[in-house]
């Protein structure tokens, strides 16, 4: 993530008497507490999207599997920012080393030097513990974009250990190569808040993870694609919110500032795009199912938000309109083309923020002059690769050492009752 904006200071200022200057100093600490204010509140808003990525999927998920779903989404953010900390921040932002196509390691935990807590770490923005703490919400994400894709047939351990690789090498390794001042920030490739960086590493981790796991048992019969009713739709929709809300803290605290108008522009583009996107969602899902699909509407609204996060701060609110537009469709037609594929995604993970994870970032080099599409594109196969092969590689080594999939019985009757010993819905009767 880059600061869009100049925190607010007057060299002009600096150079007048002294009472101007003290008033001078006690306006920069005001400001170093509001900037500080506005990144922790973005940081619980980031935090509060794994209700959301719960709800989304528990709601999507079929009834049998609620608990086994959410025990997932409790543990994503627990060894998410475990792993952050332990390693993942030091790989992802070394001080030591500019990353090159590798990477830089400054050692365990975070690495704070003098000056850190003050305002002379982030350019006066922030101390580094918010720092730490943003960042580590979006290494959670990451992860959980995988776990609704793989859901109800994945073995609990082997997602796990899944997640604590990915999040804590492979992720902050590729985020170190732009975000981490490595060589594609570089190149001049640009990703605002994380379309490709943080969304479709996610997506290209459920990619690998649908593909060495297989469908789900009846999913795919005599090339028809068979539905499998999810557990309850008003949650998936309140989850839907949840996210939404979220990201108005994934794409405003991104400017890694208070500035008034860099953050206003940024949350219009967000909002804009999800509305559009929901019109797509909405619009291609008529045409080609013939009902009012509530569950493409709902997805569009996120294809939209993932697609605006490339370029949330450089692209005019206007475009973003067409941004938001064109991911709605494109997850509609993503969704259709994976069932013929009969690669079985839960949830929709892969669509929503794999495909339009590369149209947000490509759509950066269409929409702006500063930004070249070449860079763009270039930027998107690199990620895109290493992140495949690497969740492709984990995945097929816990496969042929331990199998990642549960038993035939487990999958049919539930992973409720059989890993859990509880259900997600239980109504009790009184006698």
């Amino acid at each position: 993530m880059s600061d869009i904006s100049t925190i607010f200071t007057s060299s002009a200022l600096m150079t007048a008497t002294p009472i101007v200057s003290e008033t001078v100093e006690a306006v920069s600490t005001g400001l170093f507490t509001a900037n500080n204010v506005w990144m922790m509140l973005c940081t619980a808003l980031v935090f509060i999207m794994h209700l959301g990525f719960a709800g989304v999927e528990a709601g999507f998920g079929q009834t049998k599997n609620t608990v086994n779903i959410l025990f997932k989404n409790t543990l994503t953010p627990i060894i998410g920012i475990l792993t952050f900390y332990l390693v993942g921040f030091s790989l992802m932002y070394p001080r030591s080393v500019d990353p090159g196509f590798y990477f830089g390691f400054d050692g365990f935990f975070p690495q704070f030097i003098e000056g850190d807590q003050t305002s002379s770490y982030a350019k006066g923005a922030y101390p580094r513990w918010t720092d730490f703490l943003f960042q580590a919400m979006f290494a959670a994400t990451a992860a959980t974009i995988v776990s609704g894709a793989v859901a109800e047939r994945i073995k609990m351990s082997s997602y796990l250990i899944f997640t604590l690789i990915f999040v804590g090498f492979v992720y902050p390794v590729i985020g170190s190569w732009k975000w981490g001042k490595g060589f594609l920030e570089a190149m001049n490739f640009y990703d605002f808040a994380g379309s490709t960086i943080v969304h479709s590493v996610g997506g290209w981790g459920a990619l690998a993870g649908i593909i060495v796991l297989g469908a789900r048992k009846g999913k795919y019969i005599k090339g028809k694609v068979i539905d499998k009713p999810g557990s309850s739709v008003p949650l998936a929709v309140i989850g839907v919110f949840l996210l939404w809300l979220g990201w108005f803290g994934f794409n405003g605290g991104s400017v890694l500032s208070g500035n008034p108008v860099s953050t206003s522009v940024v949350l219009v583009t967000t909002c804009l795009a999800a509305c559009t996107g929901g019109v797509g969602g909405f619009i291609t899902g008529y045409i080609v199912f013939k009902r009012l699909d509530l569950g493409m509407v709902l997805n569009g609204i996120l294809a939209g938000l993932v697609s605006i996060t490339a370029g949330a701060d450089v692209i005019s609110p206007s475009w973003s309109l067409l941004v938001g537009l064109i991911a709605g469709i494109l997850v509609v037609l993503s969704a259709i083309t994976l069932d013929k594929l009969k690669l079985d995604d839960v949830v929709g993970a892969v669509s929503v923020h794999l495909t339009c994870g590369v149209w947000g970032t490509l759509a950066v080099g269409i929409f702006t002059k500063e930004h070249a599409l070449l860079t763009q594109l270039k930027g998107v196969v690199i990620c895109g690769t290493a992140a495949f092969i690497s969740a492709f590689l984990i995945f097929f080594i816990m496969k042929k050492i331990s199998g990642i999939r549960v038993s035939e019985d487990h999958e049919n009757e539930g992973l409720d009752s059989h890993e859990h010993g509880i259900r997600g819905y239980t109504i009790v009767y009184d006698e």
